[in-house]
């Protein structure tokens, strides 16, 4: 017990419990807006199916709000006992845009989602439709806060150096970080990407199955259709955001293509076993020219190895090459899948065509993975340093005993895996059971449409139907 190192069971059990979190609000960022644009189509249209999808996927929503509001308050209490020095160094500037997330984020979340997960059939149409939308606000909100406290660290900027502590010059520089918008963006679409074939994937597997084959068809057609936009924006945000990665933290991008001596017409790598104490690879695997095409644009370009960068100060290879392999291997999928909806749905195919249903099923948690290795490639990529190029990880750690740090992490282990099974089981189970179907005597019919005002006649004219108010 001894030979353990806090400051490297410090980094497990934050990657661990950050590793956890993040699938959460990826999801609920995305399943947000999903719901914010099926609650305004049932007010436009009138279409009951729509109100189905709402009441199907809130419950799902709400279930991973909670689980994600929970481990996200315990990632900041772990600033405090296992990296109390960088928190001592960086609570100036980082304390205040924490505290403006939970001001204008969280708490804007918290006061609208009674009003959307209850006020149905309490409230106005109105009402309820600002409250779900301002739900989807509140999480986009929150997605700015925390990206741009993650991009600063990633390129600090608007800050000087005094008695040993990071001061804001500038809140500008420090929030508009020269990453900030890119890294922004890219988070984002991820997350709406993610909801997407979350939402495309269970309505795959009704329809393979032939339950509630309409609720089906209506979210693989919507699920599909999101995705084959932000994909398209995805793949070209990505490569500008490899642009700014590279003149910004040049040895992530080097550990990301896994070249260590400069290489012109270098090949695009899938697989290498690096060793850095000789600064080699043993073994490596490419397509050739592909990696000076993707880095330089050119066949012929010079792609940067780490050997530009002192060893001391370079990130671990392995764990940035293939996380980002994992991330850059998944979207390509992702890409071949809407591109393929595309034509079955150009031909009339799209709902009939079981192994691409079985497909979609399959890439159900394909977005939510993808995020995650792309959050470690951008985290490890970082290393060794937490403020990049101003405070090594190793520096900010606290002065705990390794053995504390270790019964922590494996009481959050065992912790979290209760609540991520408890999620899971509850989950598929809500999957299960299936969109609940709207009794006659219970229909909402939205006032903001002329199809609503015709179903409303036609309610009022029925001797046992009645409208109830939204």
């Amino acid at each position: 017990m001894s030979d353990l190192d806090p400051v490297v069971l410090a980094r497990i059990q934050f990657a661990f419990t950050v590793t956890f979190h993040i699938v959460f609000p990826t999801m609920s960022i995305g399943l947000a807006a999903f719901l914010a644009i099926v609650e305004g189509l049932w007010l436009k249209t009138a279409n009951e199916l729509y109100l189905r999808i709402y009441r199907f996927w809130i419950t799902i929503y709400a279930m991973g709000f909670g689980v994600g509001v929970v481990t996200g308050i315990v990632l900041s209490f772990e600033f405090g006992t296992n990296w109390s020095r960088f928190a001592q160094m960086a609570g100036p500037v980082l304390g205040p845009m924490i505290g403006f997330e939970v001001l204008t984020s969280f708490f804007l979340e918290a006061g609208f989602l009674g009003i959307m997960l209850f006020g149905m059939g309490r409230v106005s149409q109105g009402l309820h439709f600002f409250a779900t939308f301002m739900v989807a606000l509140g999480s986009l909100i929150s997605a700015c806060w925390i990206l741009a406290a993650n991009s600063w660290m990633q390129t600090p900027a608007g800050f000087a150096l005094e008695n040993g502590r990071f001061v804001v010059t500038s809140w500008w520089n420090v929030i508009f970080n020269p990453s900030f918008p890119y890294r922004l963006a890219h988070m984002l679409l991820a997350a709406y990407i993610s909801g997407a074939f979350l939402v495309a994937g269970v309505g795959a597997w009704y329809l393979l199955r032939g339950r509630h084959t309409d609720f089906g068809r209506r979210t693989v057609s919507l699920g599909l259709a999101a995705a084959t936009v932000l994909i398209a924006c995805q793949v070209f945000l990505g490569d500008v955001l490899a642009g700014v990665v590279a003149r910004h933290q040049p040895s992530k991008i080097q550990a990301i293509e896994g070249n260590w001596e400069d290489r012109a017409s270098a090949p695009y790598l899938l697989y290498i076993e690096p060793d850095k104490s000789s600064q080699r690879n043993e073994a490596e695997l490419g397509v050739p020219y592909l990696g000076s095409l993707l880095v330089t644009h050119s066949m012929s370009g010079t792609v940067e190895g780490l050997k530009r960068t002192p060893p001391e100060q370079q990130p671990n290879m392995t764990m940035v090459f293939y996380g980002f392999r994992l991330m850059f291997l998944i979207g390509i999928l992702m890409f071949a899948v809407v591109c393929v909806s595309l034509w079955l749905r150009i031909r009339g195919l799209l709902y009939r065509t079981r192994w691409f249903l079985r497909l979609l099923v399959w890439m159900t948690p394909a977005g939510i993975v993808a995020t995650v290795a792309g959050w470690y490639t951008a985290e490890t990529g970082r290393q060794p340093w937490i403020v990049f190029g101003q405070l090594k990880t190793a520096d900010a750690a606290s002065p705990v005993v390794a053995e504390q740090v270790l019964a922590s992490l494996v009481l959050f282990v065992c912790i979290y895996l209760l609540f991520g099974g408890s999620f899971l089981v509850l989950t598929l189970r809500r999957i299960w059971k299936g969109p609940s179907e709207l009794e006659p005597s219970t229909t909402i019919v939205p006032a903001f449409s002329a199809v609503g005002a015709v179903k409303r006649g036609q309610f009022a004219r029925g001797r046992d139907e009645r409208v109830r108010p939204f």
